[in-house]
């Protein structure tokens, strides 16, 4: 199964493969560790990227870790006796969220493929961003005292942030967009269910979607398929069946007449297509006649 369908059962579609992108990625081994920066600007879609990646390539272990989230606050400790209790002051704090993530993918990666998920990382502050890089290129990191080793055949980061990378990050990562784009929409009568008969209008949808700048995916497109089985009939139908199933589609791009001419051609195939009842009265106003 294709990368593409494995990642659209966990949760992510999109008409773009990824497959060459990644493969770019995994067939070389860097200095360091193997990173991934998930760009783009639809927000959380990024972060439903990477997700769906761990689960889609099976990894044992998948460590994620928001920096925008902040940190629970330590347990307060209350003594039966406030005036007899000594405690010892700890060489250091506990480890922060972002700390504890670095260590236990390190650790996961000394036995099993791990994919570690920064996220957000636009609100770590910069001298951590610094530790990150550099564990990107020592694959050492320490923390409260302790100090492990990722493995780098088996650690894939994937870094996620709303701003520019720090530089040398970027500079270490390979680079992919997730945003739905202008990929091409190759579905066919067959993918369907439909028949050769609705090759026609599915060409005149192509080239609706062209106009538009992007097109469905594979369970927008079969939402749509049943939308013109069963309701629509008019180009205004079609115009808000179209918003309604598609994701990130431009509405002004959608509301221009410019549009309007494909939509129509397209309404006029599906007429075509499902069959319309046409009523129409004869010219002796006798009787009625009935085409379908």
């Amino acid at each position: 199964m294709s990368l593409r369908r494995r990642l659209a059962e966990f949760g992510f579609e999109a008409n773009e493969d990824y497959e060459f992108a990644l493969r770019c990625l995994l067939d070389t081994q860097p200095k360091g560790l193997r990173c991934l920066h998930v760009a783009g600007d639809s927000g959380r879609r990024k972060t439903a990227f990477a997700q769906a990646l761990g689960q889609a390539w099976e990894y044992p272990h998948v460590v994620y870790v928001d920096c925008a989230r902040p940190a629970a606050p330590p347990p307060q400790i209350v003594y039966a006796n406030p005036d007899e209790a000594t405690p010892e002051e700890p060489d250091s704090g506990p480890l922060t969220p972002f700390e504890r993530a670095l260590t236990e993918a390190s650790a996961y990666s000394e036995a099993d493929r791990t994919l570690l998920i920064v996220d957000q990382l636009q609100a770590l502050d910069f001298p951590d961003q610094l530790r990150l890089f550099r564990f990107v290129q020592d694959r050492e990191w320490t923390a409260a005292g302790a100090t492990v080793y990722a493995h780098p055949r088996n650690l894939l980061l994937v870094l996620i942030s709303e701003e520019a990378l720090y530089h040398p990050l970027q500079k270490s990562s390979f680079r992919i967009w997730t945003d739905p784009g202008a990929g091409v929409v190759d579905f066919k009568p067959a993918d369907f269910g439909l028949g050769h008969d609705a090759q026609w209008l599915m060409d005149a949808l192509a080239r609706v979607f062209g106009a538009l700048g992007g097109g469905p995916t594979f369970s927008e497109y079969a939402l749509l398929i049943d939308d013109i089985t069963h309701r629509i009939r008019t180009v205004e139908h079609l115009r808000t069946a179209i918003y309604g199933r598609i994701e990130h589609l431009q509405r002004e791009l959608l509301q221009a007449h410019e549009l309007d001419p494909l939509l129509a051609e397209a309404v006029a195939e599906i007429n075509r297509w499902v069959g319309v009842d046409e009523i129409e009265l004869s010219s002796d106003g006798a009787g009625l006649r009935a085409e379908g």
